[in-house]
């Protein structure tokens, strides 16, 4: 049986009906009890057709927890909010949005800094693409296109990406609309 899990913050229900309804209960019509589990995660389809989706399940979850608590929950979710045409001139001062290009790069490059040491070395790199392409393409194919990638990337010939290289191969992108996911319709 699920846990639930009270959060701490109230929540207006409009919200909590725009989310997924299996991942909460609405209770005392102002308060939301967030109880999912990975397997709940799992059950998206969008999760379970996506190639990362396990790692973007993983991002839910703090390190080493099982457990997941509204803010956290919503706090990840804002990552794949899309931007709207207003909020790309709001005040260059305020804190920066989680759905902003930075913190959307961020967020993706650690989908794929595997061992969290800020690089994505052609272990981790081949470990990605194994989990987006399957068995697909032969260990040969897929080795020369991580060395394709990083040699491309690679700047300061430590046969590594670093954050700063990622966003440079990523600068033509259209990362904020490409990572992102409507919910209301």
């Amino acid at each position: 049986m699920c846990r639930m899990f009270q959060c701490y913050t109230e929540v207006n229900c409009d919200a909590c009906r725009c989310l997924t309804d299996e991942l909460f209960v609405v209770e005392h019509a102002r308060t939301a009890i967030l109880q999912p589990t990975r397997e709940d995660f799992q059950r998206i389809p969008e999760l379970a057709i996506n190639p990362l989706g396990d790692r973007i399940i993983n991002a839910f979850f703090p390190e080493g927890e099982d457990q997941v608590n509204f803010r956290g929950f919503m706090r990840t979710l804002a990552h794949f909010r899309p931007i709207e045409d207003n909020e790309k001139s709001k005040d260059q001062n305020g804190p920066e949005p989680l759905n902003s290009r930075s913190n959307k790069l961020h967020f993706a490059f650690r989908l794929y800094d595997l061992d969290k040491d800020d690089k994505i070395s052609r272990d981790e790199l081949l470990q990605v693409l194994r989990m987006m392409v399957g068995v697909n393409i032969s260990d040969e194919q897929l080795g020369s296109i991580a060395d394709r990638t990083i040699q491309e990337a690679d700047q300061d010939g430590d046969c590594a990406i670093s954050f700063a290289e990622f966003v440079k191969v990523l600068e033509k992108v259209d990362v904020e609309q490409k990572m992102s996911i409507r919910f209301l319709h």
